[in-house]
């Protein structure tokens, strides 16, 4: 049986020349990793601020709209001499205490006729963006609650058109 050991230490010549081939496409690649993560990094880092802002302006949105909806309760149901001004001041009690950090500078408008009442609640979002700000106003307009007798029932019906 031959030796099949070769002069070259028992490599045989395919192994080596594949060995070379293969250093020297590592050496050609080199740092195509690291560009590509600069590429891709960057944007990807972008996409999370872009959700996490809009999350931020959605919740800011949504606290605005509820403080607004929670003046409007309380603004329908007074007895009129506390009226609308009432359910302004409960609307920004709402909005600091459901919203802090969030939702900051916030101001209650109130509003309506004598058969409507009408919140703006308005504020700033907090932004990631250094610099810039984002206005929220949320407007809610609702029917003012009228307690009537069960005989004057026919005085509801005939002002609502029914």
């Amino acid at each position: 049986m031959p030796n099949s050991r070769s002069c070259n230490g028992g490599q045989s010549p395919v192994s080596g020349a594949s060995r070379v081939m293969r250093r020297l496409r590592l050496n050609h690649d080199s740092g195509a990793v690291t560009l590509s993560y600069v590429i891709i990094v960057p944007v990807f880092l972008l996409a999370i601020l872009v959700v996490v802002q809009a999350s931020v302006l959605y919740l800011a949105k949504q606290t605005a709209l509820a403080a607004a909806r929670h003046g409007a309760d309380v603004a329908r149901t007074a007895k009129p001499p506390a009226g609308t001004g009432a359910g302004a001041a409960a609307a920004v009690a709402f909005a600091r205490s459901a919203g802090p950090g969030f939702l900051t500078g916030v101001s209650a408008r109130s509003g309506g006729t004598a058969s409507t009442v009408k919140i703006t609640v308005s504020g700033r979002a907090f932004s990631l963006i250094p610099g810039k700000t984002f206005a929220i106003t949320e407007v809610v307009t609702a029917p003012v609650e009228r307690f009537v007798a069960l005989g004057d029932l026919w005085l509801v019906r005939r002002d609502h058109g029914r």
